[in-house]
Formats: C-alpha cells, structure tokens, sequence
C-alpha cells in the first residue's frame, strides 16, 4: 500500500475494491440504518432530522417558477443557499455519528446527498483532505443530477452550470466540517450541454475570481461575503499597507448564511426605507451597533450624520445634557452653550445603545421627544424642532425591566415600534467558520502576519463553544490567536483558548440509535497523519528545536490543565525537569 505523507485519503485494500466510489457504497449502507419510516407519525427521520419525500417533478416546477418571478441569478443564490444550509446541517449529523472523526465525517457527504436523492457522486481522483493543514481537495462527476435535469427539462439550454442545491451543500458540508471556506465549483453540466456534470472543492483561497460562486452568501448587498486570506502577503503588506486594511465594503462586516441571520437581514431590508422606530434586541456582543450602522447606511438618511450614545456610559446627572444640549450658565462647569446628540443628529439618526440604562427622569424626557418631536436644552426655555429616526439597542428584557419598575412602559412601546432579534452566535454555528474567515483576513492584514488558516481541532472547538460574549469574543479570540500563531502558521487550540475559557464537547442526539450501530471506524476508510507526518510538518514550518519543545511542554500543560506533576509523569520527566523548561520556554 503506497504511503502518503501528507494528505488523508483512502486506504487501498488489496482485499477489497480499491475505488473511493465502493467505499461510499459501503458507508451509504451503513447511514441507511439511520433512515426510518414511521407510518404512525407520518414521518421520515434520517438521524434526528425529519426528511420529506418529495415528488421530484413538482421540486422541479417550483424551480421552474422561482427562476421566472425572481430571475436566474436571483434563483441560483437562493437554492446555493438552501443547499449550504442543508449541507450544514448534515455535517453536524456525520460528525455525530463518527464520534467527532472529522476524516469520516468528510467521507460521509457524498452518500449522504446520494440518499437524499439529488445527485450520484463518482470521484474522478480520490478524495484528499488534511484536516488539521486545512488541504483539500476534491473532484467529481455528478451523475444523474436532479437539478440538471430539472433545468433542461423546465429551461433548456444554460448559459450557466444549473446544480446550485448540489454546490450549496458541497460547500457547507465540507466548510462546517473543516472550519475553514471551502469552496466547490461546478466546471461542467449537462444542462450546458456537456456530457455529465463535473465539480472541483478547493480551499476558497486557491480560487481567482471568486466574486460570482460567493453571491449566494450575499442575502442582500450590505452583506459581506469571505475573501481570499492573506496567506501570501507581499512584502509591502508586511512592511506597512497592511495596518489599515481598506475597507471591505462601504457597509461594514455583516457576515453569514444561517437561516437565523438571514431572517434578520430580511428585517433590516424590510424597515430601512422607512422612518420606523427601530429597536435590537440581543445578547451583549451579538453586533447590535455594526447592525444599527448597516440600517443608518442603507437607508434614505444615509447621506445625513448617524449619532451614536452608549448610554450606559454617561453619568446619570449628566445624561440629560448629553442627550438635550445644555445652556451656558445651567449649572456648575456649564461654561458654554452646546447642543444635545438630538441636535446633532438632526435629520439622520441616533442610535441609543443599552438604553435601559436610562434613568427614569431622562425616560420621561425621551418619551416627550419621541412623542413631540422637538428638544428643550437642560438651562433654556427654547423649544428646538428636530427630525431624528431613533435607533435603540437593548441586552436586558425590557418586558421585564418594566414589570420592576425600571423602565417606563410607555417608552417601552414607543421604543418597540419594529423590534429585531439578534440571535446569540451559539445559535448560529454555521456561520462561524465564515466569521473566522473574515477575523483572520482583518487581523493577518492589520499585524502583517500571514497566517495559514485554523487547525481542524480548534474549529471544531470553536463550534463546540457556548460563546457567552458571542461575536464579539469571537473576534477577540482570532485577534489575539493571530498575534501569538508563528507567521504562517496554522492557529490551534492553545492560541485561541489561553484565559481558561470552558469547552464543553458538542453532540448531537441520534434517534433510535443503538450503542455497536453508526459509529463508522475510520481505520476502514482513512489513513489519517502519522506521527512521522506530524514531526515532518513541524520541521517544515522551520521554527527551530526551542520553538517546537515550547510547543509540545505547552500543548502537554494544556491537556492537564495546568497540573506540573501529571505533565510531568505525561512526558517522561521528573517534575524538576518539567518546572525548568516550563520557565525557559513560557515564562520569558
């Protein structure tokens, strides 16, 4: 059996038929015990997800029917969605069912969609995948493609390949299960005209001209979308026009494909054209402000001043003048008359975070002005007209704060004109490998550094999160994991998790399944890096013998949660030894 250094792939059984296509056979026989029909309740549940047994000419008139109201482009980003959502959500079900062996869950994709009835995967050259150097490789025909079919059927010729469902879960499946943007791209269909459909799965940053595959990520304009990361920075980038990366779009960063944000920004396009009182709701860090900014952009005020006021930030006996204005001579320190954030919002818009914050007295004050539409500063009898859109941001239940009294019930249904939920981003797993992305490109271009990406152990780490400070804590962790990783280098877990953060480990319940059943032993099907691999990749990255001990004794540190005497016995070593490396290595 050849021996690969390098890159996971099949293992070529003398005994058995060596082709990946057998091997998906096999696997697909084995998920097949997951698939129940129970006439009872009327469903079909593949794992614990029910499926819907739909008859493939009225899917394909649907199709049909959606092209003709919204247009192709618009059709072809929807259903590339929908299939990214749905390879998503079978990547977390193959990792459940592999006990977290990512390399088997990868081998699981293709039988997977094959019993979903969508496409016949043959692979052209094996599948190969290094997990944890982040390399991938894929290249496929796509037999009997529904969607093909469909299209030729409903369309006839395209100008464009037509499997938009199939690349949607392809790129999901494999992003969510190696945690970093892969991207599949369909180079040959039948309903072009071709003999059979042809696809190929890269990393997204050995892709050019990515911008027409990533549309579908793109719910609307003001969302951003993953680029190329700085995996090859010039000498100049290092040298200095890194530091101020330009900016990515006159919008600002919103980036994901759930369906949890994708309903919000169906909101935020919704409400933007109108002068509705807007008010986010959410967990501290989820972005309410980088939202609040995004409406301010994209609506009718978008040329006039956005004002922003943490109100949580200003002393109580001081809110009132920061908000109205202040006349001179108003009280101690008034030295001069100046307006109030509602003057100089004048015609744009405020946007007034944590509000529940407010003291009571500066409530009544605010509900007057919403109510009137005019400001009087704290010291003057001058009444002063303004036209301000009100923006608020809240992290506490209002409904709640009002029932204690803290908060004005009439304000409150004043403030909850439109309001938008933000969901937490454990609520929103798929969309952190996207958000890894974007922070790594942000923070490699900003420090100079280029950094290859994130080991397949810490994204999935990543994903097991809870997130109690949600994207915000997200962005701060690949800020400072860029910062301590080695120039090119692969981020790990120790760079990401140094403050004592709790990992729980994430599982997904599997219906009926019994204990000897799912489990697909990856000695079968995959040969992962040996240990060989692992020190040969270690010498590549040329950072020398004290920086590779410094690793390990980290690494081993980690694992026995900072206990010297189990490191100890872990490596070998009296714990005499253990303490002097350990203040050669990590404490200078």
């Amino acid at each position: 059996m050849k021996k690969h250094s390098r890159k996971s792939e099949l293992k070529l059984d003398k005994a058995s038929n060596p082709t990946q296509a057998s091997t998906f056979a096999l696997m697909q026989r084995r998920l097949a015990e997951h698939l129940r029909f129970d006439p009872e309740s009327g469903q079909i549940l593949l794992f614990d997800q029910r499926m819907l047994l739909l008859h493939g000419f009225s899917f394909g008139t649907l199709r049909r029917e959606l092209i003709e109201r919204v247009g192709l482009d618009r059709a072809r980003e929807m259903l590339t969605r929908l299939g990214y959502q749905q390879g998503v959500a079978d990547s977390d079900r193959a990792r459940a069912v592999t006990k977290g062996d990512i390399a088997a869950a990868l081998m699981h994709g293709p039988p997977l969609r094959e019993m979903e009835g969508f496409v016949r995967n043959e692979p052209i050259e094996p599948l190969r995948f290094d997990p944890e150097r982040g390399q991938f490789r894929g290249n496929f025909h796509w037999n009997a493609s529904w969607e093909a079919e469909a299209h030729l059927q409903h369309m006839g010729i395209s100008g464009v390949p037509a499997c938009w469902l199939t690349v949607g879960y392809a790129t999901g499946y494999s992003t969510a299960l190696m945690g970093r943007p892969i991207l599949w791209r369909e180079h040959e269909c039948i309903a072009m005209g071709h003999a059979r459909c042809r696809a190929i799965g890269r990393p997204l940053e050995e892709w050019r001209d990515i911008d027409e595959d990533l549309r579908f990520l793109q719910i609307e304009p003001f969302v951003s979308v993953p680029r190329n990361q700085g995996a090859t920075l010039t000498v100049a980038e290092k040298l200095g026009q890194a530091q101020t990366a330009p900016a990515r779009s006159s919008f600002g960063d919103l980036v994901g494909a759930s369906a949890a944000f994708n309903a919000v920004i169906h909101l935020l396009r919704r409400v933007a054209d109108t002068d509705a009182t807007v008010l986010f709701l959410g967990e501290s860090g989820v972005g309410k402000e980088l939202f609040a900014r995004t409406l301010h952009t994209i609506s009718q005020r978008a040329t006039k001043p956005l004002v922003t006021v943490n109100c949580a930030a200003i002393p109580s006996e001081l809110v009132e003048a920061e908000l109205f204005g202040v006349e001179k001579g108003a009280f101690t320190g008034a030295i001069a008359s100046r307006p109030g954030r509602f003057e100089r919002a004048d015609s744009g818009t405020l946007f007034l975070d944590e509000v529940s914050s407010l003291p009571l007295p500066a409530q009544g004050r605010l509900l007057r002005v919403l109510q009137e539409g005019e400001v009087e500063r704290v010291g003057d009898t001058r009444i002063r007209k303004v036209n301000v859109r009100i923006v608020a941001a809240a992290n506490r239940d209002l409904r709640s704060e009002v029932a204690a009294g803290r908060f004005r019930e009439d304000l409150f249904y004043r403030l909850n004109v439109f309001p938008i939920e933000i969901p937490p981003l454990r609520q929103r797993r798929e969309d952190i490998p996207l958000l890894v992305s974007l922070f790594l490109d942000r923070y490699g271009r900003r420090f100079g550094k280029a950094v290859r990406g994130v080991t397949v152990t810490a994204s999935q780490k990543l994903r097991d999160y809870d997130w109690p400070g949600n994207v915000r804590e997200l962005e701060n962790l690949i800020e400072r994991a860029v910062i301590l990783v080695e120039p090119h280098g692969m981020i790990d877990i120790h760079h990401l998790f140094t403050s004592g953060d709790h990992v729980r480990s994430l599982t997904i319940p599997l219906l009926n399944q019994h204990p000897t059943q799912g489990a697909v032993d990856a000695s079968e099907t995959v040969t992962l890096p040996s240990v060989d691999d692992r020190i040969d990749r270690l010498l590549e990255m040329h950072q020398g013998f004290e920086a590779i001990e410094a690793q390990i004794f980290r690494r081993a540190l980690e694992k026995n949660k900072g206990n010297v005497s189990a490191t100890a016995r872990l490596l070998k070593l009296r714990r005499g030894q253990v303490e002097y490396r350990l203040k050669r290595h990590l404490l200078h």
